[in-house]
């Protein structure tokens, strides 16, 4: 998902009245003032209660969605890419690991799972997020080392069983994982990491797997409804698939599990995510950012250690 960005911010040319419009000369400065005033006030006013849109264009201009975050300038640890024939998903899956500066690509480390938002592939944790050099970063900061894995799950799948019979999930866990294992990663308990439509992907995967497979769950502005008529137009293949999916009400699933869900104000996830955390113990919150890439920069300092934490317990 792009970044939102203020549209044209020039002033429109004002209109005159069939009446005419008094001369400036005849109002007073403080007068003009005032009135601008009490106009920007009133409008953004209504624009805070909903009734006018564009509230997160006016906190993006206002600076109230918060800093993006930047990539550190720090070196990326070794990054091994490939793919496979996935029974699962019926297609060519791609993945990518990535591994601390300082760790070699055969590294025995604990791993991260990485599942992507919506339109993108294996290669959006680094082209998106510069996510292999965070992950130097976190460990330059203290964290125990760690490697992330992202994989394929398909563009616009949501990360869940579809009629077609494309199961990522079932590739995470019948596939993926074992490959991981392979490389000599350490998977007899892993986290998991997703943004947007992979921080739904990130819950549902916890919640199906459970704590005897995962320590630990991250999930950045994740893709929540609380209906299946609001879901995203192709996100579920009916009211039957999105109940079968669902993440809210299952409490005893993720009890186990160390989560942090973290969401933008002005994110239109925000309402569902906070319903959610109500139901969950999680770290994160609900801060300044929009549903951006520069938020879930922001917030990847923090998502990483505490994944790097959970897996070193």
């Amino acid at each position: 998902m792009g970044e939102a960005r203020a549209g044209d911010r020039r002033r429109p040319r004002g209109h005159r009245s069939a009446g005419g419009v008094p001369p400036l000369t005849r109002v007073s400065r403080r007068g003009l003032l005032v009135a601008a005033g009490l106009t920007v006030a009133g409008g953004a006013g209504l624009v805070e209660a909903g009734v006018l849109p564009g509230r997160t264009r006016v906190h993006d201009v206002l600076g109230l969605t918060g800093e993006d975050g930047v990539v550190p300038e720090v070196p990326a640890g070794p990054v091994e890419s490939g793919s496979f024939a996935s029974a699962a998903r019926r297609t060519t899956v791609g993945w990518t690991v990535m591994y601390p500066h300082g760790q070699r690509a055969d590294a025995r480390l604990p791993v991260v799972l990485v599942l992507h938002g919506r339109g993108g592939d294996h290669t959006s944790a680094i082209n998106d997020l510069g996510a292999d050099r965070y992950l130097t970063a976190a460990v330059q900061a203290g964290t125990a080392p760690f490697a992330l894995a992202a994989v394929d799950g398909g563009t616009d799948n949501y990360w869940h069983l579809r009629a077609t019979g494309d199961d990522p999930q079932a590739m995470l866990m019948a596939e993926f994982v074992p490959l991981l294992a392979k490389r000599g990663l350490e998977t007899d308990r892993y986290g998991v990491l997703g943004w947007s439509m992979g921080g739904y992907g990130a819950l549902l995967h916890a919640a199906d797997a459970g704590s005897a497979r995962v320590a630990a769950a991250g999930a950045l502005s994740p893709a929540l409804w609380r209906d299946a008529s609001q879901a995203a137009a192709g996100a579920f293949d009916g009211p039957g698939d999105f109940r079968a999916h669902e993440v809210f009400g299952r409490q005893e699933n993720f009890k186990d599990v160390a989560l942090r869900i973290d969401c933008g104000r002005d994110d239109p996830f925000a309402g569902a995510v906070r319903e959610l955390r109500d139901e969950v113990t999680a770290a994160g919150g609900v801060q300044a950012g929009a549903h951006t890439a520069g938020y879930w920069r922001r917030m990847l300092p923090d998502q990483l250690a505490f994944l790097g934490g959970a897996l070193a317990r």
